[in-house]
């Protein structure tokens, strides 16, 4: 079965930054995908790709995150930047398949999720 692996996470002082991985395996591509990063047991919505490579991203994190992944490699990351308190959480990747234009915002719109991997933001 597809299988989403998170990597990458760890602590870091307030202003640093931070480079998150997903691996997809099990025989998923990317290019048949929306994804998405979401954090926390609420599943706050973080930056979302499209299989086209349109990115959207929540307001809190504009400016600072950015989403891409790599369809050749099947990887999805997620650069995180000027990294705040309020940033601290369990960041979980997550993939649906998708068609047309635009990515799902509701996470329980997808249906392939990983176990996430841990940021701890200290001020």
């Amino acid at each position: 079965q597809v299988r989403l692996v998170e990597s990458g996470g760890g602590s870091v002082e307030a202003g640093g930054s931070l480079t998150l991985s997903c691996g997809v395996s099990g025989g998923g591509t990317l290019s048949r995908y929306c994804m998405a990063w979401f954090r926390g047991e609420e599943r706050e919505g973080v930056a979302y790709i499209h299989r086209d490579g349109e990115m959207d991203y929540a307001d809190s994190v504009q400016g600072r995150f950015t989403i891409s992944k790599d369809n050749t490699e099947n990887t999805l990351y997620l650069q995180m930047n000027s990294l705040k308190f309020e940033d601290t959480g369990l960041y979980t990747c997550a993939a649906v398949v998708c068609y047309g234009s635009g990515t799902p915002r509701n996470p329980y719109l997808y249906n392939i999720w990983g176990q996430g991997t841990r940021v701890t933001v200290s001020s």
